[in-house]
């Protein structure tokens, strides 16, 4: 900051370093999309009403507080007068004031600063807007508009000498009501009666209806202008009165410090980890497992987009759990680019390829990638189910679940989260108070629940937490924690919270997790324990080949620390039909089972094996032949096969008009063992191919900010300011400062070798030379500094020009480094 006072914005913006102008440039991304050409631009963009809002909404409450009540202070405000509307906060309002400017906020000597005017406007309360400090409009801006001869009559009531025009009227009632005697003795005269009526409008809203003929006290107060009409049957009360009746206090409720929240548990951190790390293994069966399923038996696309209600009721059922968590794992393979439609005709969901190349990670690596995606994604899952703004059900996979916020939300709860003690699990209700408390304009009260009871349950769920409390391998994957000491007890009181602001997004480091994780994982296990009542026990995790083939010849019955699979003639019978035999069958179970194959399970193979078959199923519309005579007999007479329609034509052989797969699947439900057969007469076995679609990419969040820039383009972005601000200068510049235009033909490079040197030099803050091709087809010469490349464009301070452009790539000639 310059010793001079700063006349402007644009001023004080100049005088700042270049550290804190990237700091500006951090904190309001919006400010970066276009680049300003100087900075004299960056003030104007700075102060529009759109990214004013914008910043406003990334205030915490006290800071907030703090613009409100400079916003209903006289502008220049000084620093004592701002300090006695916010009483018991003479610590924090330096830190409040320091926040506003760096955000362009506010500027000015800082013994008497200035809000931005949009930012006063925006906040200052309105008729129709209130603000949140509950006071209404100023006398004079109540006043406005009223008769003379009214304004004269307000000066007899209030004991002042008359004047010859309203302005100096209104000057005089002015003075009166900013004299804290003066107006006291006022408000005594009007009565106690009189004072109880402003009472109830002094915290706000300040607005209230009286009737036509009001009574002797509202009467009184009108006549005293401690109420001004605004409308026929309402008044307000100004500011200045309401002020008085407060003690000068801008907010009734002031809230310098961040709510602490109250732990309900303090756990061991190894227990802690040790539940994460139980919960993160189970996040990568559920994937596997929703996919596995979707590779053969893939559900439509809704026509609207999504997926269907009934379906997403299956997948509930296969992973056996309630369906918000089921929506939630669909929706997470989707975020990490595990599952897409595939675009056919008959529009369907399945695995990516990507699906492929990620079981081929290890299961650390694989975890990191979930929690990256849900890290990222601005897509919520709670919201299926529910309706949007226009009556429609939001579904699973559909359109309407993005919610710019989410990713601010949840980067905010973790924060707070790594600022806990270690093991700390904090109240759910607690974590949302601390969120109204840093975000309070950013979403309504509705949103805000809803995203912070999302966070907590997906956490869980995930493994991101364990028992409620963050686990340790997922620090890497966040953001360094804002500097200040780590609270040492849940107790710590308000006045010694540390801030747990979301700061600055950074790549999550997936491999130092991985490998803070990977030791915590349980080993997977090759074996079972088959039971003697048909049961097999996997006293662990089982290796994927190994839970496949359980999956196909038994089902599961229990889940936990082991889970509990039993053999039953439907299970056996799907392992035929997926074309295992009955010796391989007994081999695979005594090859995995680490107790005794019992005798039951081994009659059980063998009685459905012997049946299994009997019945052929082949076309014609449909036929069924089988060798026993008297088996085809007893399916003829069974009721429940009317629907079949089937006909015999010979002893061993009916047809039916219902196609084969029908026919063998009704057979299926009514106890028949039957297998589909070739039109040679051998046994077919349905091996289903693993559907795939077409390489896609995961979807892309949808923030409603632009993301935040990093330290490369920061720099850059502020070099370019700089140099139009420079070059904005009617000052000539002085001699060996200018660029000089290089000789020679224009530079021609490939457009790989064009595109990596502009990329080095955006990284690296060097100049390059370009050859440009106009809209005139004439080739020029150009001296750039790269601030950005990217979507087939280079936005970049142009030396020979002396301003910030964009060129498109594809009429760069080429390149060269200077």
């Amino acid at each position: 900051m310059t010793s001079t006072s700063p006349r402007t914005l644009a001023d004080e913006l100049r005088s700042r370093s270049d550290a804190e102008l990237a700091g500006l440039l951090r904190a309001r991304a919006d400010l970066l999309s276009p680049l300003p050409g100087d900075v004299s631009q960056l003030a104007t963009r700075a102060g529009t009403r759109a990214s004013v809002l914008r910043a406003l909404d990334r205030l915490d409450t006290f800071t907030l507080q703090t613009a409100e009540a400079l916003a209903i202070a006289p502008q220049p405000c000084p620093y004592p007068t701002l300090a006695a509307l916010l009483p018991g906060a003479d610590e924090q309002l330096p830190d409040a004031l320091a926040t506003l400017r760096a955000r362009a906020l506010l500027w000015g000597r800082p013994e008497a600063p200035r809000l931005v005017r949009t930012a006063q406007e925006l906040l200052a309360p309105t008729a129709s807007r209130p603000s949140g400090t509950g006071l209404g409009p100023t006398l004079a801006e109540a006043a406005a508009g009223i008769a003379p001869s009214r304004m004269q009559h307000l000066l007899t009531n209030a004991g002042l000498p008359p004047t010859h025009d309203p302005v100096s009227a209104l000057t005089a009632l002015t003075a009166l009501f900013t004299d804290r005697d003066r107006l006291a003795a006022l408000l005594d005269e009007a009565g106690d009666a009189a004072r109880a009526i402003l009472e109830r409008l002094a915290w706000g809203p300040p607005y209230g209806e009286v009737s036509a003929r009001p009574g002797p006290p509202v009467r009184r107060l009108l006549d005293l202008g401690l109420l001004m009409p605004t409308a026929p049957g309402t008044v307000v009360l100004p500011r200045e009165v309401a002020l008085h009746l407060r003690g000068g206090r801008a907010h009734r409720e002031l809230r310098p410090h961040p709510p602490w929240p109250t732990l309900r548990a303090r756990l061991p951190q190894p227990a802690v980890d040790a539940a994460a790390g139980g919960a993160a293994y189970a996040a990568l069966t559920m994937v596997e497992e929703l996919l596995t399923a979707w590779e053969t038996d893939a559900p439509a696309v809704l026509r609207t987009g999504g997926l269907a209600a009934r379906d997403l009721k299956r997948v509930a059922v296969t992973l056996d759990m309630p369906e918000p968590e089921a929506a939630f794992w669909v929706e997470l393979a989707y975020a990490a680019g595990l599952l897409a439609a595939d675009g056919e005709v008959d529009e369907r969901f399945a695995p990516t390829p990507a699906y492929d190349a990620w079981l081929e990670l290890p299961p650390a690596r694989r975890w990191a990638r979930l929690a990256t995606a849900w890290l990222a994604t601005t897509r919520v899952p709670g919201l299926v189910g529910t309706r949007d703004g226009k009556g429609r059900l939001l579904a699973a996979l559909g359109p309407g679940l993005d919610r710019g916020p989410a990713v601010e939300v949840r980067r905010h709860v973790l924060a707070l989260l790594t600022a806990l003690p270690e093991g700390g699990a904090p109240q759910p209700g607690d974590v949302q108070e601390r969120v109204r408390w840093e975000l309070p304009r950013r979403v309504t009260d509705e949103t805000r629940t809803l995203l912070c009871g999302a966070v907590v349950a997906e956490a869980e769920y995930l493994g991101v937490t364990g028992r409620g409390a963050l686990a340790s391998f997922v620090r890497p994957l966040l953001d360094p924690p804002a500097t200040g000491a780590r609270a040492a007890e849940a107790e710590a009181p308000e006045s010694e919270a540390p801030e747990a602001e979301a700061p600055e997004a950074r790549a999550p480091d997936e491999a130092g997790a991985a490998d803070l994780l990977a030791p915590l994982l349980p080993e997977a296990v090759d074996h079972i324990l088959v039971q003697a009542d048909l049961t097999a026990i996997a006293p662990g995790p089982l290796r994927r080949e190994l839970r496949q083939a359980m999956a196909m010849a038994a089902d599961v019955e229990s889940t936990g620390g082991a889970t509990v699979y039993r053999f039953t003639p439907g299970s056996v019978r799907r392992a035929l039909d997926g074309g295992w035999t009955a010796e391989d069958l007994h081999a695979f179970l005594a090859a995995h089972s680490r107790t005794p194959v019992p005798q039951p399970l081994t009659y059980l193979v063998d009685d459905v094996a012997r049946r299994h078959g009997r019945l052929r199923v082949g076309v014609a519309a449909s036929y069924v032949r089988c060798d026993d005579e008297a088996l085809l007999t007893q399916l003829l007479a069974d009721r429940r096969a009317e629907p079949l329609r089937l006909r015999r034509l010979a002893p061993t052989v009916a047809v039916s008009a219902s196609r084969p797969d029908t026919l063998l699947e009704r057979l299926r439900e009514i106890g028949f063992a039957p297998a589909a057969e070739s039109a040679e007469g051998a046994v077919l076995t349905p091996r289903q191919r693993a559907r795939r679609t077409p390489p896609r990419t995961a979807p892309e969040p949808v923030p409603d900010s632009p993301p935040p820039a990093d330290d490369a383009l920061l720099t850059a972005a502020v070099r370019a300011i700089r140099a139009g601000d420079h070059a904005a200068d009617t000052t000539p510049r002085p001699a060996g400062t200018r660029v000089p235009e290089p000789t020679g033909p224009p530079p021609r490079t490939s457009p790989d070798e064009t595109l990596a040197r502009l990329r080095a030099a955006a990284r690296d803050g060097t100049l390059v030379w370009i050859g440009y091709v106009g809209a005139d087809g004439v080739a020029t010469h150009r001296v750039l500094s790269p601030v950005r490349v990217e979507g087939g464009f280079v936005t970049a301070f142009d030396h020979t020009a002396d301003e910030v452009r964009t060129y498109p790539l594809h009429r760069i000639t080429g390149s060269a480094t200077l």
